[in-house]
């Protein structure tokens, strides 16, 4: 008899691969899982999956792959296994590190944004996925609408903006994403202001340079016009860190160094990063980002994701003054079609009366290095 987190495991289970994926019982799933052992995924997640895939009718397939510190192209071996199966489900940062790059494979894959068993079986990976589709085409949808886009946050962030072109989903990424926690970023080139920035300097999960994050003492202000950073204020040591973090990656890379590309809101209350962000920066980076009370930015190359991910916690977004985000808390019932949505979903209007909190903030209540 399955017990009670088989049972939500599986909920998760049946979302990413018959919601998410098209699956179907004797459809062949290749499972891609990350082989290095450093926390970031659950080392139990890929086989558990590949069991309860399995007994729901799919031929499963699990290969391991390390985890590439520069972002490249698929093998073609794996072009060939992703060719040989009807959906490939990537449990690897490498399904991140190539989510906007085209490849020679044409059947679909998921990135899996659900790092171990807990996060699939909670209501991150169980609410029903095509709720959240929607959801991101409501707010795309709205953000394009809007004369006046005005975000600020408890910190000093202030900046503004309106889209001079419309969000769509088309060409955003080249993979889809398990669960659907985001908007479509929105370029920063329609956009000024500042940025407040606590805590620390991190990347994006695209390179893993070293030192991959860069701890700040207090909170640093980061003014940009369109996609130009102008300038840094805070205390001197956290100007001079931010200032040497970005020079050292653009300079290691070769890339654009004060370019910022766009940025984007989280949209799934489900999304619990009970860990603190300083006790592994680079899974914070990837796994807290769908959290609401997130906003996170793409900066340092003139190309998405950018390397280094500017991050603020609560914030609120007005669209022509009407508070879409209030304190880093998403409420969909403002939306043009928001309340109906809800209604058709009442798993996700649940999920929305009870959001959680846990962005990975600090002891303090602030994203902290330390």
């Amino acid at each position: 008899m399955l017990d009670k987190v088989d049972i939500s495991l599986e909920a998760g289970v049946r979302n990413m691969i018959f919601a998410c994926g098209g699956c179907r019982p004797g459809h062949r799933l290749l499972i891609v899982h990350e082989t290095e052992d450093d926390g970031y995924f659950d080392p139990h997640l890929a086989p558990e999956f590949a069991r309860i895939a399995g007994e729901l009718g799919l031929e499963t397939q699990c290969v391991g792959v390390p985890l590439y510190r520069e972002v490249a192209d698929l093998d073609d071996w794996l072009i060939d296994l992703i060719e040989a199966a009807d959906c490939t489900i990537f449990f690897a940062r490498l399904g991140d590190q190539i989510r906007f790059r085209p490849d020679g494979a044409s059947k679909r894959q998921i990135v899996s944004y659900a790092l171990d068993r807990d996060m699939l079986a909670s209501s991150f990976g169980s609410v029903t996925y095509g709720a959240f589709e929607e959801l991101k085409h409501l707010v795309n949808r709205a953000m394009s609408a809007a004369k006046d886009v005005h975000v600020t946050c408890p910190l000093g962030t202030d900046f503004r903006g309106r889209l001079s072109n419309p969000l769509t989903a088309q060409g955003e990424v080249t993979r889809k994403r398990f669960p659907v926690s985001v908007f479509t970023p929105v370029s920063a080139r329609d956009f000024s202001g500042r940025i407040a920035q606590a805590g620390f300097l991190t990347g994006t999960g695209s390179n893993y340079y070293h030192p991959y994050s860069r701890g700040l003492c207090d909170v640093v202000y980061v003014s940009f016009d369109a996609n130009r950073i102008t300038g840094f204020d805070g205390c001197p040591n956290d100007v001079a860190a931010a200032r040497a973090q970005y020079e050292f990656v653009g300079q290691t890379l070769g890339i654009d160094t004060y370019f910022v590309h766009s940025w984007h809101v989280g949209i799934h209350p489900g999304c619990h990063y009970g860990q603190t962000a300083a006790q592994n920066l680079e899974r914070w980076s990837g796994g807290a980002f769908g959290n609401p009370r997130l906003l996170h930015f793409h900066t340092c190359g003139a190309y998405a994701p950018g390397e280094i991910s500017l991050n603020v916690l609560d914030p609120t977004v007005c669209l022509d003054g009407v508070a879409l985000w209030l304190n880093g808390v998403l409420r969909p019932d403002v939306l043009e079609g928001g309340p109906e949505l809800l209604d058709r979903y009442p798993d996700m209007k649940a999920l929305f009366e009870t959001p959680s909190s846990a962005a990975g903030q600090g002891p303090d209540g602030r994203l902290s290095y330390h």
